[in-house]
């Protein structure tokens, strides 16, 4: 059985009109849809980290994964065997970033399963609406999509994204379902010192888009002993205006003065905080750092923390490239489960 043509068409639209949206929002087009643009202000106000700025980041990420090319060579990779039987899978979603749950959605949709969703209270406003334009292209998926509020119920599997804490209750009530459940994971960079302030310049994508709130965002760098940090804090003076944003600047005053009465060395440019601190967990406006001797030890120290790390940025060809932790693509799967698998087996 192969996939849906008619929901990937739904997709592929969906694509070219966010693709289309974003043009013309970036080029203050008078004829941009106000409707989305509406839904858009309304996310804003609903969380102040959700700014336009990222969201459009967002939505223009989707529109160029969403084509006719991306999806067929996506799906190109699995084998559509099952007795087409549609399954209800319960995804609870994360709200850290703006629709950080679309991906397990359409991973649902394209498997030809149903979407039993409960969404984020931080991110309650983009989905519906972008689902709505979805069932307006193919009227039928509107009997494979449904939104709750309360907890989830009569589904046959569940994939849900959260913290390390909330896990345990995903576990607890999930676990006798086929289930996929996400714990906390970030991402580091290995720098070498041999960066172009282009790379480091790029850095700063990965550790400020989304205001650091994200999994694929660069929250600690190892540098060699030695490192000279003012060649990075010269790179990153790119994006000094993010202390403008009166929710990321309440929390670099707190964690500045918090870091100055326990008397921790810090390394500061006005509007980010560099801390040594072995944890791979930084606060918002704070980036931690460890200093390492020998690049091969240090990989194998990372292998051994793989299940806590979501990317590894650096020069090296098989890692992430600077400035593109938050641009994955289809098959660049969350914690390196492959939901699509997961999926066409239940």
């Amino acid at each position: 059985m192969a996939p849906d043509r008619n929901t990937i068409d739904a997709f592929v639209k969906l694509g070219k009109y966010l693709t289309d949206f974003c043009d013309k929002c970036y080029s203050n087009d008078p004829e941009v849809d106000q409707d989305l643009k509406e839904i858009i202000a309304r996310a804003g106000h609903h969380n102040g980290w959700f700014t336009e700025d990222n969201i459009l980041f967002s939505l223009q990420q989707w529109g160029d994964l969403l084509t006719e090319k991306n999806i067929k060579d996506w799906l190109d990779n699995y084998s559509f065997s099952h007795d087409g039987s549609s399954k209800t899978v319960g995804i609870v979603m994360a709200g850290n970033i703006p629709l950080v749950g679309f991906h397990d959605f359409i991973s649902v949709l394209l498997s030809g399963n149903k979407v039993l969703a409960k969404l984020s209270s931080n991110d309650k406003v983009l989905l519906p609406y972008l689902s709505k334009y979805l069932m307006g292209q193919q009227p039928s998926l509107s009997d494979k999509i449904e939104f709750v509020d309360e907890k989830l119920e009569n589904f046959d599997a569940v994939i849900a994204t959260g913290s390390n804490n909330t896990s345990r209750y995903f576990e607890y009530y999930f676990g006798k379902k086929p289930n996929i459940i996400r714990k906390n994971r970030n991402s580091v960079a290995v720098l070498t010192g041999n960066e172009s302030e282009e790379e480091l310049k790029a850095l700063g994508e990965d550790i400020f888009r989304y205001y650091g709130l994200g999994c694929r965002n660069v929250s600690k760098i190892y540098v060699p002993k030695g490192y000279e940090f003012d060649t990075l804090f010269n790179a990153l003076f790119h994006y000094k205006d993010i202390i403008h944003q009166h929710k990321y600047a309440n929390n670099y005053d707190y964690n500045k003065a918090v870091y100055l009465m326990s008397e921790f060395k810090i390394l500061d440019n006005g509007f980010l905080i560099l801390k040594e601190d072995e944890a791979l967990t930084s606060p918002i406006s704070a980036l931690f750092y460890s200093y390492y001797d020998d690049e091969s030890t240090l990989r194998e120290k990372l292998q051994h923390m793989e299940e806590q790390i979501q990317c590894v940025v650096s020069i090296k060809e098989s890692d992430i490239n600077f400035g593109d932790t938050q641009k994955p693509s289809l098959s660049d799967y969350a914690d390196g489960i492959d939901t699509m698998e997961f999926l066409l087996k239940l």
